[in-house]
Order: structure tokens, then sequence, then C-alpha cells
């Protein structure tokens, strides 16, 4: 068992308050009337633990977690190949660098593409 916790009850979104993809996916889902968990990536400090987790559950890695076109990254890293360790420290020091919105409801888990995408879950 994971850092996580999920529930089958509500959804657990991991998303970034200045993104317009997660203000959109959470005003649809709260017009849905699912019962959300935020957890804003901007307030609150992700782990290193729960960043391998999220990257587990969508069975990708870390690497995989960063946008690699977000304007925070290409103006301050270039395009190269770290360590797992490195990708956490990016994704903690410049959390909006991190793919989102992720939603989670007990074990399934997916990347939000389109905030209709919230449904699937």
């Amino acid at each position: 068992m994971g850092e996580i916790a999920t529930s089958n009850y509500q959804i657990t979104l991991f998303y970034h308050s200045k993104s317009v993809r997660a203000k959109q996916t959470l005003a649809y889902a709260k017009a849905e009337g699912l019962a959300i968990l935020e957890i804003d990536l901007l307030k609150t400090k992700i782990t290193g633990t729960q960043i391998i987790e999220l990257a587990d559950r969508l069975k990708i890695s870390v690497k995989d977690l960063v946008n690699q076109e977000h304007p925070s990254y290409t103006s301050n890293f270039e395009h190269h190949d770290f360590s797992t360790n490195d990708w956490i420290k990016m994704i903690q020091h410049n959390p909006e660098i991190m793919k989102q919105p992720i939603a989670l409801r007990g074990d399934i888990t997916i990347l939000i593409e389109t905030p209709t995408d919230i449904i699937k879950i």
C-alpha cells in the first residue's frame, strides 16, 4: 500500500491552481456532483514517495511526469536525462512542471487530458 490514501467514494485530484485545465476539470467535477479531495501542488508539498507512487499508478516513469514543454521547465532546464532523484527534486522545487491534473479513485489513476476525462474514473 502506498502513501497516497484513496477511496472508492471520492476522487483525489492532484493539480496546480494556476492551471486552466485543472480549473475547468474541478468546475466540471463539481457540476457533475462528484466528491473531490483537492490537492493543490502549489500549496501542498508533494513527497518523493508520492511522486514515485503517482508515476507507478500511471505506469510511467517519474521523468514522464515532467512536462518538458512547460515554460518553467524550458527556462530553467535543458532537455536532459536526469536520475529519478533529480526529477523528483525538480518537481518538488517547480511543482508547476508536473503533468496534471491527476485523478485517483480506488485503484484507478488517470492523467486528465480534457476536463470531461474526470467522469471516466
